[in-house]
């Protein structure tokens, strides 16, 4: 952790203070939890810019408030699901937030694969497969958040552009109806 202008750093401090107390909140309130438990990290401080060490929550509910939150910082929740609810885990993981910016999943099972891009379809407005669900470079992959995340329209893409506009047609005849009924109706008269 440090500094953003060293490159070497892998991780700096969150945007704000404000930022900072939300997510610091929800770690001191982890620690304190019954159903959850900080498994890595948890450290933080203030006193030189905004440095949260990344951290790693294990929830026992699937409905703990990290996990259904967006936090925008080093923190991430884990809930360990049955393998054989994987099709109910699925449905719990679509249905568990309002937000829905970004979402993996990193599987070998073609099978299981293709399950989760079906069943997470709305879950997230950039999706991922065996890759980290962070990092999307605009201008190569375009990004946006779907539900309570934003309006999905994808910055960095043509599709930002259907945002600012109001599509109309219009239709004119050169020819106008000479009966009310369509040609159809009329038995090739």
């Amino acid at each position: 952790m440090g500094s953003p202008e060293d490159f070497g750093n892998f991780i700096n401090a969150v945007i704000d203070e404000k930022a900072y107390d939300k997510i610091t909140s929800y770690i001191e309130k982890a620690k304190s939890d019954k159903t959850a438990k900080i498994v890595a990290g948890g450290k933080h401080s203030k006193k030189k810019g905004f440095f949260i060490e990344p951290t790693i929550i294990l929830a026992q509910d699937p409905k703990y408030v990290t996990m259904c939150e967006e936090l925008f910082g080093p923190v991430l929740s884990i809930y360990v699901y049955k393998d054989e609810l994987y099709s109910e885990t699925l449905k719990l993981v679509d249905g568990s937030s309002a937000y829905a910016l970004t979402g993996s999943i990193f599987s070998n099972d073609r099978y299981a694969t293709q399950e989760a891009v079906t069943a997470l379809r709305n879950a997230a407005g950039n999706f991922y497969i065996n890759d980290k669900p962070t990092g999307a470079v605009v201008g190569q992959q375009p990004f946006g958040g779907a539900r309570a995340s934003g309006t999905n329209d994808k910055a960095g893409s043509v599709l930002n552009l259907y945002r600012w506009l109001s599509p109309r047609t219009i239709k004119e005849n050169f020819v106008p109806p000479s009966d009310y009924r369509y040609p159809f109706l009329l038995g090739g008269k």
